[in-house]
């Protein structure tokens, strides 16, 4: 329940920030004066707004939210041997990677799971959780953390927001150009937007958000190889594959929506399915880190 309220709340909040933006900008409809046409430059900057904002405040607060959704603790001052090799691991990978040191937290899950997250590369958020501490060897845990720091390094997540923001800005210009379409020449509405525009508008951002979806997540798979790629640079390719072989061993329980594609691994599936998840198959990436040993 915390983390719907939280995810309902966020997105409230975005709503709000995005209706101001556009307010200050003079956007009031996406109609010409005569309220009989769409006003293409209005459209455009009403889906950029919408589309690209509310992708890249997401990104503004993901810390704050990942944080709050995962009840994810900062490790300021070591309290045990474990949280101070951590710190120490991800500092010398940080180091090497060419990027400030993230903040370093543990997460209560059973599920063998990691992240990253953070609006910028050197102000990032690098968790695990305490059932990866407990079902994986240093050198597994030193590879996944590996892998979350390739991540950051290699600017993952604003590169992820960006294609989110695009494709998000796509989907809003066409479903409302579907909907007008719908609306004035199939219903014969000649003035303002009716109940068909409506309709038509939200089942179209459906359509299109689902189609959409498959490039994003096309994106997110590719940038997985990368990581464990630098995963396997950084700690060592063997100890990369270990990692992975042992998340194979295991269920790891999704993380909340909006980090799902940070994790250290995702949902399983084949066929259609494959198209829309965020990671390749476990198989896939041990296949990969083998052929390019």
């Amino acid at each position: 329940m915390k983390r719907v309220l939280l995810f309902l709340a966020t997105n409230l909040a975005i709503i709000v920030v995005l209706s101001i933006t556009l307010r200050l900008l003079g956007v009031d409809s996406i109609l010409d004066e005569q309220g009989g046409n769409l006003n293409m430059n209005s459209l455009m900057v009403f889906a950029a707004v919408f589309g690209m904002g509310g992708s890249f405040i997401s990104l503004l607060i993901s810390k704050w939210v990942a944080k709050r959704s995962t009840g994810a603790r900062v490790i300021e001052q070591p309290s045990n041997a474990t949280e101070k090799w951590l710190l120490d691991t991800v500092r010398r990978q940080a180091e090497k990677a060419g990027i400030g040191m993230p903040e370093v937290a543990i997460f209560d899950s059973p599920s063998p799971n990691a992240f990253a997250t953070g609006a910028r590369r050197n102000a990032s958020l690098v968790a695990v959780s305490t059932g990866l501490l407990s079902a994986m060897d240093k050198d597994e845990v030193e590879a996944v953390l590996a892998h979350e720091i390739s991540h950051v390094a290699n600017g993952d997540m604003i590169t992820l927001a960006l294609i989110q923001g695009v494709v998000n800005t796509f989907v809003i210009f066409f479903a409302r150009i579907i909907g007008h379409f719908v609306d004035r020449v199939i219903l014969k509405n000649e003035r303002g937007h009716g109940i068909g525009f409506m309709i038509t508008t939200i089942v179209a951002e459906l359509v299109l958000g689902i189609l959409a979806s498959t490039i994003v997540m096309w994106f997110s798979r590719q940038r997985e190889f990368r990581a464990d790629a630098g995963g396997a640079s950084l700690a060592g390719r063997q100890k990369m594959i270990s990692a992975l072989e042992r998340l194979k061993q295991g269920v790891t329980e999704p993380l909340p929506d909006r980090l799902a594609a940070f994790g250290i691994a995702g949902g399983m599936g084949g066929g259609l399915k494959k198209l829309f998840m965020s990671h390749p198959p476990l198989d896939e990436r041990i296949e990969a880190l083998r052929r390019n040993a």
